[in-house]
């Protein structure tokens, strides 16, 4: 919790050097899935909120493609691969999150495995949003098309080998069988992590999380 609760710290002061500018406040959470970003992103506004600051969390994953979609175009055993995201619904939707004013999106139920529409609220009143998600700093197109709307960025570094096992566990939280948790794990949800990882831009803050976080 003192590792968390550094970083916390960290972003929370961040958006309040910046809040003085403007009315609202886009702020990046980006990493490898597994790393911790939900985790992070949900910490920061329950702080902000404490400190008399309306903050919103928005989850990337919302935007998912539905696994029917990607059963017809043959990427469902990608899930989760920048390819299997509408980037440009999402992009649009962060545009219309910045220009103000309310925004209902959608979020993703892990469990159901599907998105969940109209399920998130920001409101007119919103002062910081805090999106979190794989790709918000990825650079390939059209991802780079949300570089010029973040206010802050942050990325979480996270060890490969801990990233791992990470989301093996998730895995098996579903009810997977070891092995299988493996599988899945390494089939396609490292690759995917390792993508984030190699094609990141550099972040306003880098926070490091070693195995003992």
């Amino acid at each position: 919790m003192l590792n968390i609760t550094a970083h916390v710290n960290a972003v929370a002061e961040l958006v309040h050097e910046k809040r003085a500018d403007q009315d609202r406040l886009l702020v990046a959470i980006a990493g490898a899935p597994g790393s911790g970003k939900s985790t992070l992103a949900d910490e920061v506004a329950k702080r902000l909120r404490l400190q008399k600051c309306l903050a919103q969390v928005v989850p990337m994953d919302g935007f998912h493609l539905d696994n029917s979609i990607l059963e017809d175009r043959g990427l469902r055993g990608r899930k989760g691969a920048p390819e299997t995201f509408d980037a440009h619904g999402f992009i649009h939707a962060m545009q219309r999150i910045k220009h103000g004013g309310e925004v209902i999106l959608p979020s993703f139920d892990r469990q159901r495995d599907i998105a969940i529409a109209g399920s998130v609220s920001v409101p007119s009143e919103c002062q910081v949003v805090l999106v979190e998600g794989n790709y918000l700093l990825f650079d390939e197109e059209p991802w780079r098309r949300l570089f010029t709307l973040w206010d802050i960025t942050v990325m979480l570094e996270v060890p490969m080998p801990e990233i791992r096992a990470r989301l093996i566990q998730r895995w098996l939280s579903h009810g997977l069988s070891r092995a299988a948790a493996t599988r899945r794990a390494e089939s396609n949800d490292i690759p995917n992590a390792q993508r984030v990882v190699a094609r990141a831009v550099p972040a306003d803050l880098a926070l490091q999380i070693g195995q003992s976080a």
